[in-house]
């Protein structure tokens, strides 16, 4: 096994493009694919970013030749190398126009052949892909939800801030309160009998702040319900908490319209007008209201719903592509 000592990384593989030809680069990641072609190897080495070849060639130092012959996937690899234009080219990846002419290759740790193919919509079943989730997540489409999530994250902290929001963390060990679900209990080890519940939401809390003199409160909140599951709900979950001082309704409004433009804008590159979609989804739910006889606890109505919703906002295929959730 080699180290990393003398090399560090100077660009992510799903980075490099053409107007990097003639760089000297050093890249890490996973083994995605290795080609052997007798005289050629190619390798696919991946990181968060995307992917990038490797080229072995008769140029290649031997030793370093022999050690991309013995690579296999997922094994963790550090190259130094020039980047050249590729003889043939890959239009399905951004990096298809280039590839590594490699120089120096560290094999830093291998693998075995793991349980699944580290691939895009990976047919595996899912519990296999659990017991295994350290490799489950390496997938090209996991991993871009998360980044996804993080990017929605990142936006809406910027737009709140700007806003003149305050982010406060409130407590995870709180006292029970009435809410809509039942609580989780944490035992306590010094009181002995007495439990501490998990939020539900941080409502007491936002409302102490409102209390207290911050205008405007907003927290990523991490929220725990003890109930039946359902399609849309699950034992915990992430909400974005708000509370207002001194605003009418058009100003709770105006900030939640504000901020689903601006994070459809920025991450998807999508247009939403404000007022318009709210009039289109008030009449038409409205409409629904009257069309489809309302039951308790009626999924099928909430489907119905969930459908009209989408299809005012011309979304249905966005979330489709691009669900916020793993």
């Amino acid at each position: 096994m080699d180290n990393m000592n003398g090399l560090k990384r100077s660009v992510f593989c799903g980075d490099l493009r053409a107007a990097n030809i003639g760089e000297e680069v050093t890249v890490c990641g996973w083994v995605a694919k290795q080609r052997d072609l007798g005289a050629l190897i190619f390798v696919d080495l991946r990181d968060k970013t995307g992917i990038v070849q490797l080229a072995f060639d008769e140029n290649t130092d031997k030793e370093i030749f022999g050690k991309a012959f013995s690579v296999r996937s997922e094994y963790v690899l550090m190259a130094k190398g020039i980047v050249r234009e590729r003889s043939s080219k890959n239009t399905e990846i951004p990096t298809g126009d280039i590839e590594i002419d490699v120089k120096d290759l560290r094999v830093l740790a291998k693998s075995e052949t793991p349980p699944f193919d580290i691939v895009e919509n990976c047919k595996t079943g899912e519990n296999t892909r659990l017991k295994y989730r350290y490799l489950d997540l390496r997938r090209p489409d996991l991993q871009s939800n998360i980044l996804f999530r993080h990017k929605v994250t990142k936006i809406t902290r910027d737009y709140f801030d700007e806003n003149g929001f305050i982010e406060i963390e409130t407590p995870m060990l709180i006292k029970s309160t009435p809410e809509g679900a039942r609580d989780f209990l944490v035992p306590s080890r010094i009181h002995n009998g007495s439990f501490y519940a998990l939020p539900q939401s941080p409502q007491l809390y936002k409302q102490l702040s409102m209390v207290a003199g911050f205008d405007r409160y907003m927290q990523i909140a991490r929220c725990f319900r003890d109930e039946d599951l359902r399609a849309d709900r699950q034992p915990e979950f992430t909400q974005i908490d708000l509370e207002m001082s001194f605003v009418d309704m058009e100003d709770v409004l105006s900030i939640g319209e504000g901020y689903m433009a601006r994070v459809f804008k920025e991450t998807l590159g999508i247009d939403i007008p404000h007022q318009t979609v709210v009039k289109e989804i008030t009449r038409l739910t409205n409409q629904l209201w009257k069309l489809i006889p309302m039951k308790e606890n009626n999924e099928e109505w909430e489907k119905q719903l969930d459908t009209v919703i989408l299809e005012i906002c011309g979304l249905n295929e966005i979330f489709l592509v691009s669900p916020l959730l793993l």
